[in-house]
């Protein structure tokens, strides 16, 4: 007689299991994190790291098209306004690998972002839970 167990990380409806789903929530920024707020609505953890994915990248995308503009309307100053606009793009390039590699460690179980978790964590929050 033998038993089997069921896998440590069931696949969802979508055919992808958790570890996946949240880990490719960020692959392509709020883009991707869009798409898996639908597609994992039936996992609260999927829909989290979603949800916090569209919440931070939506912002630098924001923030990089404010700083543009800006910076394209100040002439010679601009330059400061690129800088930091690039400044912001290294910091999110950063805090999208990381994020990446935790949801890897955590095998897909919610946990904020590193760095900016306690910031994004609410709205992403309230994000996942208007999601039904």
């Amino acid at each position: 007689m033998t038993f089997s167990q069921p896998p440590a990380n069931p696949p969802q409806s979508s055919g992808l299991d958790k570890k996946t789903s949240a880990i490719l929530s960020y692959a392509l920024g709020w883009v991707t994190g869009i798409i898996f707020l639908f597609v994992g609505k039936n996992d609260p953890d999927v829909k989290f790291h979603a949800s916090q994915s569209i919440v931070f990248f939506g912002a630098v995308s924001v923030v990089n098209i404010v700083l543009s503009i800006v910076g394209g309307l100040l002439g010679s100053l601009g330059i400061i306004f690129s800088l930091a606009g690039l400044l912001v793009a290294v910091f999110a390039l950063v805090i999208w690998i990381m994020a990446m590699v935790q949801a890897n460690n955590t095998g897909g179980v919610r946990a904020e972002l590193p760095v900016v978790g306690k910031y994004t964590a609410p709205y992403a929050d309230r994000l996942a839970a208007s999601v039904k």
